[in-house]
């Protein structure tokens, strides 16, 4: 697993991107359940992620922040990473970002591939 903190900080919020190999959905839930036993990742505003499975194709999940996970999968696919589940994780500082939300999302899931490629 590949974690990175401290990623963007917003007005409050801040970003942390998480990662790493999976096999199936059932290599998605144990990831995500393991992730979410660190006390302040279950505690997160927000976990929305990514996954192209190459025997189920890909699954995304927003966990409320509309439209995260959607740009999450794109660059996925761009990158052609598959069994590989990418977490952007979020903690809500009391101001609404607007669009600048999905450029922090971008900015996690850059941090991730580049750490990714290097771990490789």
């Amino acid at each position: 697993m590949i974690q990175l903190e401290a990623v963007v900080s917003d007005r409050g919020s801040r970003y942390a991107v998480s990662g790493g190999a999976v096999d199936g959905r059932d290599g998605v839930e144990r990831f995500l359940r393991d992730l979410k036993r660190q006390k302040k990742y279950a505690r997160a505003t927000h976990n929305s992620w990514a996954a192209i499975l190459s025997d189920e194709g890909p699954l995304r999940q927003d966990d409320g922040e509309s439209g995260a996970g959607a740009v999450i999968l794109k660059m996925l696919e761009r990158e052609g990473l598959t069994d590989c589940i990418v977490v952007v994780t979020r903690w809500y500082g009391g101001v609404h970002l607007g669009g600048d939300r999905f450029a922090h999302v971008v900015t996690c899931v850059r941090a991730f591939l580049e750490a990714w490629r290097k771990a490789g």
